[in-house]
């Protein structure tokens, strides 16, 4: 079996995950607090705030953003659900906007026509780590006053105009799930610019408790915590921690390789008329967390086809983006989007991902490619 991914995971972070589980600290402790640090000043943002997923990173983000009831929240349907889900958990309105036949990533002039008085704040995703035109969405939102929140969920390591993803907007969110390009077995980030705002978030973070365990573990007085509002367990784990701090260190090594495999997969696939296949815009390079195709012709039928050939083959690929409005979550949701997302639906309908991972052999990767032209 050749799986989707792989996480590369070793003896080093065995021998992390053993020292924080010995030193006591199995909860949320200081080693979180380093690996907060450590990824804000790799990707320069002035706060990083470790969560359970990049959902829960997303719902307080969406709070930071100060959205409530009856706000609307821009957002491709092209994403996996967690992306519009987020918004209901603030009791906000989503509405989907289109995205771009190239790059799958919404665009300004989708945001633009997707944007209303009740607009509040836009949610970007960077498809399959794919970067987003940041500053032309960014142009738009500040001359309507609204805030951009990006979904990086696969982004971390992507570069849009030679900066790593994480900065360019007041929130950007990361995951480190197993199918993530590093990970902490479940986890997430939120990078943060304001520092008032990570302050609050960070309170919501632990139930709204107003002081943190390791501050009152260090102090030499009793402290009392309060809770000054509603909160939430939205707690990363030190043994999580310490297995991200040794994933971290591995990150550019990581998105090197991956983009090693694109190349290949590239130049052995690119004269296969039937396919489209990704690549890199102007402005960024992405990380290659999933190399998605999508075929030129045929749609859905011959999609899946190819889908069930590979799983015969034992090959393990998976279908492109879910559109979150034809789910039945959304089916007839009076928000749902404005007016038709063909873009969306197209990539869809016609687009599979292809294996990769850090320690893909030679012999792997030219058997899907052989593969994959034997079934088209």
């Amino acid at each position: 079996m050749i799986p989707i991914i792989k996480p590369w995971l070793g003896e080093e972070e065995a021998a992390a995950a053993r020292e924080a589980i010995l030193s006591g600290w199995v909860a949320q402790g200081p080693r979180v607090g380093r690996f907060e640090e450590a990824v804000a000043q790799r990707v320069g943002a002035t706060a990083g705030l470790a969560v359970t997923s990049c959902t829960t990173g997303l719902h307080l983000a969406l709070i930071g953003a100060g959205v409530g009831p009856g706000d609307e929240v821009v957002a491709p349907s092209l994403s996996f659900i967690a992306t519009a889900n987020a918004a209901g958990y603030v009791g906000a309105n989503v509405v989907f906007a289109d995205v771009c036949a190239v790059t799958q990533n919404v665009t300004a002039e989708t945001i633009a026509s997707a944007l209303t008085p009740a607009t509040k704040a836009v949610i970007v995703v960077h498809q399959v780590g794919m970067p987003a035109d940041m500053d032309a969405i960014g142009a738009v939102c500040d001359a309507a006053g609204v805030t951009v929140i990006e979904d990086a969920a696969c982004a971390i390591g992507s570069r849009y105009k030679g900066q790593e993803i994480g900065s360019h907007s007041p929130f950007v969110v990361y995951s480190f799930h197993p199918r993530k390009v590093i990970t902490t077995g479940e986890g997430g980030m939120v990078m943060i610019r304001d520092a008032a705002v990570a302050g609050r978030l960070r309170i919501l973070r632990q139930h709204a408790m107003d002081v943190s365990d390791v501050a009152r573990h260090d102090s030499e007085t009793f402290i009392f915590e309060r809770y000054p509002e509603q909160g939430y367990n939205y707690r990363m784990t030190d043994i999580q921690a310490a297995i991200g701090m040794v994933q971290l260190g591995k990150l550019s090594a990581v998105v090197a390789r991956r983009r090693e495999l694109a190349e290949r997969y590239t130049s052995a696939l690119s004269r296969l008329s039937a396919l489209q296949l990704p690549v890199d815009p102007a402005y960024g390079q992405t990380n290659y967390q999933s190399y998605c195709i999508k075929l030129t012709d045929g749609g859905r039928p011959r999609r899946d086809g190819i889908l069930q050939g590979m799983k015969t083959r034992q090959i393990g690929c998976k279908r492109g983006i879910m559109s979150a409005h034809l789910e039945g979550a959304y089916a007839g949701h009076p928000q749902g989007h404005t007016g038709a997302l063909p873009e969306t639906e197209r990539w869809t309908d016609s687009s599979f991902v292809l294996p990769m991972y850090h320690l893909m052999t030679d012999a792997e990767h030219a058997e899907v490619v052989t593969a994959v032209k034997a079934l088209l």
